[in-house]
Formats: structure tokens, sequence, C-alpha cells
């Protein structure tokens, strides 16, 4: 089993990368695989809402949102993680992720968290907002017992929030715990069926 992390962060071993690594070592220590991706840092073009993906199977733009869905689709889990900016997500991650998401269910039924990382306040809204995209694309969010996210400014502050340490040792656990729960049933136990998607416009 694998676990993909997906780091929204423009600094490649900061603080998010911290938050993530937290998660991670959990999921090493249960014997599940993880890698994580670095995307904050590549200047990323947001979604323009053509529409292509639906007919290409991917996006237009080949900036890594493509390659990453790949990823994905073979990941047994994800963890989806992004900074705090202004109470909400990094610009680059966010047109990372919009586009990730518009172009397919790549994680369709398979675990999922969402992780945050604040230097004081503001990272109730990044994870909602992560919990959008895990929500929508059908994936199994992971329990916990507080917010996902960790507090510090740079990675050795976050190390410091001992609550923090905590719950994200909990995502990593519960994760870990999903997936073998879903590994040892997906031969007796069948994914539900979606219904055919409707959409309903209510100005015509």
């Amino acid at each position: 089993m694998k676990v993909l992390a997906i780091n929204g962060s423009p600094h490649k071993d900061n603080t998010t990368y911290t938050a993530i690594g937290l998660v991670t070592a959990v999921l090493e220590k249960e014997g599940i695989e993880t890698e994580v991706i670095q995307i904050g840092d590549k200047g990323v073009h947001g979604c323009i809402g053509c529409g292509k993906c639906r007919d290409l199977g991917k996006c237009i733009f080949n900036d890594g949102v493509n390659e990453c869905a790949e990823k994905l689709r073979a990941a047994d889990g994800l963890i989806l993680a992004a900074p705090t900016y202004y109470g909400g997500i990094a610009g680059d991650a966010k047109c990372f992720f919009d586009r990730l998401f518009y172009t397919g269910r790549h994680a369709m039924g398979k675990p999922a968290a969402a992780v945050t990382v604040a230097r004081r306040s503001g990272g109730e809204g990044v994870i909602s907002q992560l919990n959008n995209y895990l929500m929508l694309s059908g994936t199994i969010i992971v329990p916990t017992n507080y917010w996902n996210y960790i507090h510090g400014h740079t990675g050795s502050e976050a190390l410091q929030d001992t609550e923090g340490i905590q719950i994200l040792e909990t995502v990593g656990r519960s994760m870990a715990w999903l997936l073998k729960c879903l590994d040892a049933t997906k031969d007796s136990i069948p994914m539900p069926q979606l219904n055919k998607s409707v959409a309903t416009n209510f100005i015509r």
C-alpha cells in the first residue's frame, strides 16, 4: 500500500513538510509506503474552465498536474497539505488542486486527510477548503479528534506544538487503520455505485 502526500507550500523543507512528515512517519511504521510531491513552487497555471479535460481525460496544461493525477490514481491514500495564507490556501497550491480534482475523481474511495500549518491562527479555513476537494472527489476522510494542523513559523517551531504533533500522529494511525480495513475487505465488499450526476441549474 502507498500514500501520496502533496505539499502545497512554496517552501520544500519547512513547516508544511514537517507536518506531512509527522503523518508519514506513522504510516511507514505501519508498513505503508509514502511519497511526497512538492507542488507549491512551480508557478502553476490556474484553471481556465475550458472543459477540455472532460474530452482528453487530462488537463491541457502540462505543468505537473497530469503527472500527479497518474500518481494519485495509482496510490491507495492521499494527504493534501498547504500552508495558511490569509486564512486560505496558498495561491499556487489552489491553482494546482483546482485543476487536479477537476480533471477526474482520481482519489475516489481512498482514505484521505487534509493538513495545514499556521503561525498562530487561520488554519480552520484551509482545512475546510482542502476538505472540499476531498469530499467532492469521493474520498474517505480520515477521522481525527481535532483540526489537522500544527502551529509554527518554521519546522523547528512546529515541533514544539505538542498537541499538534499528537493530532497529526492520530491522522497517520487512523489512515493506516482505514487502509488496512479496506484492503482486508476489498474482495468481499464492493464499493458503492454512484448515481449518474445530474446538473441542476437554477437560472435558465
